[in-house]
């Protein structure tokens, strides 16, 4: 088996479109798992967030597909979580815009912020 080094942008280093949506979800998922796991919120118990069980499952595992940003907002909102969008210009030291998710006062596990 051949093994490819990721970019730091595993979604777009496997040819994935839309690659910084697709790094933005996940960054999003991991917060809500991460919340639920703090909390000890089983998958049976996700009618917090106004889903069943097998959707919370697709999330823990990984399928982004269906789960729109704004969604994602929803859930995190659902579990008692504001969700603030901030917009600012690209500073001179950087080429290009990007999009983060960072999660205020967490415990960090692993690198954080997560930029995408």
């Amino acid at each position: 088996m051949e093994v490819t080094p990721a970019d730091g942008n595993i979604f777009e280093t496997l040819g994935f479109p839309d690659v910084e949506e697709l790094k933005a979800k996940a960054e999003l998922v991991i917060q809500i798992i991460q919340i639920m796991e703090e909390r000890g919120l089983k998958q049976e118990r996700a009618e917090i967030m106004g889903i069943d069980q097998p959707k919370v499952s697709q999330l823990v595992h990984g399928s982004l597909n269906g789960f729109s940003m704004e969604r994602l907002y929803r859930f995190l909102n659902a579990l008692g979580m504001d969700v603030e969008i901030v917009v600012k210009p690209v500073p001179k030291s950087r080429e290009s815009a990007r999009l983060s998710v960072t999660r205020a006062g967490a415990r960090s596990r692993g690198p954080r912020p997560a930029k995408v």
